[in-house]
């Protein structure tokens, strides 16, 4: 009798998620190769999920993670009195929910993607679980863990020690703080959302100082309870796209079904459109338009004409979640293409006078230079495919810089097995119009994870510093960079 053996059909990069993440001190980093540019001084932070099972027991989503935050520290050999290099620390952020079930050695918690294991009644005595996994904010004395749901939780900003769940002044009784965020570059403001669960979801919109604590608040009634990831700052104002879907809530709230799988696919709904004014948070118009769904926004900004123009990651419909749930297991086959769309818009009107695809390759995660946000800037920088490979099967394996000037798609192809995570862009303190973008690279050649730091301007040169983690990262989500 002959065995015979299944050949896996999973690609290299599902190899970064096969185990939980490991922790590390404070750990000085190897420099494999390059150097560290001379003026890059501050601290790389990312967030994604580290934990996708506990007691053999797979989470039903890749957003039911337990998040873990990296923090790589450059110091440039040019800078005085300190010891030329970077260092790095990895930390799983202390949640409630996270301390509870290392304990038990369980999942105990229903999430996005998954109700609440064991006895039946766990589905509606449980709450969901704060997995604290999908983005950072760094503040002057502390970095806030994102998680759309609930409160951020704060840790500190050298050690990643967790210090508990933060309300910022005014998020009682766990008031939803959404994972993007957006600095006006201006006047420092910060300001963000959250929306209230019920049968219409309510829409927190919050202005906060840059210490993060909460000066203004207001809320607006949605219709239905659609899924929210992201909106944009644009001068003046501040613009969300409202997704043709929405959330069958019943059985959400008696437990019977996770969130994951109960947002309904509507577009003879359309787009909805809301502006409002950053300076009174008061609604400035309300329009539609025609259906999309989308995680991200690259960036916008009000043109000669008075015009809003948004940058936005456009998928077609919903498919991108079964896709995420895919990624979980470590073998995706469902296609979900996204490509990059302009739109242009007349903000006291919400009148729509223009949609064009202006990328029409597969991207996602669009970052803009930190001190163009909300204003006209010639870049933006996305996550693309390596050329010809099956995007139902593979996750990113390139970061590119679109020029909006010149039409023009500039690739950093990491190589066969390589995937960096979303770019983020560090501003050259000592030449404004200069600086760096920084990715986390896991290598299923090597199966290990590296910090690969690129100049903004020349991403098809080679990095020009690549430096060794003690550890694999496994795909995380959004980051930030701190300068000093």
């Amino acid at each position: 009798m002959h065995t015979i053996y299944k050949k896996s059909t999973k690609k290299a990069w599902a190899q970064a998620l096969a185990q939980p993440a490991k922790e590390f001190p404070p750990t000085q980093l190897q420099i494999l190769s390059g150097r560290i540019p001379e003026g890059l001084h501050g601290t790389l932070y990312r967030n994604g999920p580290g934990r996708l099972e506990r007691g053999g027991i797979n989470v039903g989503h890749w957003f039911d993670g337990d998040g873990a935050i990296l923090a790589v520290n450059f110091n440039s050999p040019y800078e005085a009195g300190k010891k030329g290099g970077a260092t790095a620390v990895y930390r799983y952020v202390q949640t409630d929910g996270y301390k509870e079930e290392a304990a038990a050695g369980q999942l105990l918690y229903g999430n996005y993607g998954m109700t609440a294991p064991g006895p039946i009644w766990n589905k509606w005595l449980k709450a969901l679980k704060n997995c604290a996994n999908t983005s950072v904010l760094a503040l002057p004395d502390k970095l806030l863990a994102l998680w759309e749901g609930d409160n951020p939780h704060a840790l500190d900003l050298q050690t990643l020690h967790t210090l508990g769940k933060d309300d910022l002044g005014a998020l009682k009784n766990g008031l939803a703080y959404s994972a993007h965020p957006k600095i006006d570059p201006k006047s420092g403001s910060i300001f963000n959302f959250g929306i209230s669960v019920g049968l219409n979801g309510i829409l927190n919109i919050y202005k906060s100082d840059a210490t993060g604590t909460i000066q203004q608040k207001t809320s607006f009634e949605l219709d239905g309870f659609p899924l929210i990831h992201d909106f944009v700052l644009a001068g003046q104002y501040l613009v969300f796209f409202v997704p043709p879907l929405r959330l069958n809530v019943l059985p959400v709230l008696t437990g019977f079904s996770c969130y994951g799988d109960s947002f309904e696919w509507k577009p003879q709904l359309g787009t909805q459109v809301l502006v409002f004014d950053c300076e009174t948070l008061s609604l400035v118009s309300r329009g539609e338009t025609e259906p999309w769904f989308q995680w991200h926004f690259g960036n916008a900004y009000v043109d000669d004409s008075g015009l809003i123009v948004v940058d936005v990651v456009r998928f077609a419909d919903f498919q991108t979640n079964e896709y995420l749930r895919e990624v979980a297991t470590g073998e995706t086959h469902t296609p979900a293409v996204s490509t990059l769309w302009r739109i242009h818009l007349e903000p006291s009107t919400n009148i729509v006078k223009g949609i064009e695809e202006i990328i029409d390759r597969h991207c996602e995660f669009p970052v803009v230079p930190p001190q163009e946000s909300g204003q006209y800037t010639n870049q933006t920088y996305l996550t693309v495919h390596r050329q010809g490979v099956d995007a139902s099967k593979e996750i990113f394996g390139a970061i590119a810089c679109f020029n909006h000037k010149t039409n023009t798609l500039t690739i950093a192809d990491c190589g066969e097995n390589r995937y960096p995570s979303e770019p983020i862009y560090a501003q050259n303190p000592q030449n404004s119009e200069q600086g760096w973008i920084i990715t986390v690279v896991y290598d299923g050649n090597s199966d290990c994870s590296e910090v690969w730091v690129y100049d903004a301007a020349r991403l098809d040169d080679s990095p020009v510093c690549r430096l060794a983690l003690p550890s694999v990262i496994p795909h995380s989500f959004h980051g930030t960079w701190k300068p000093y």
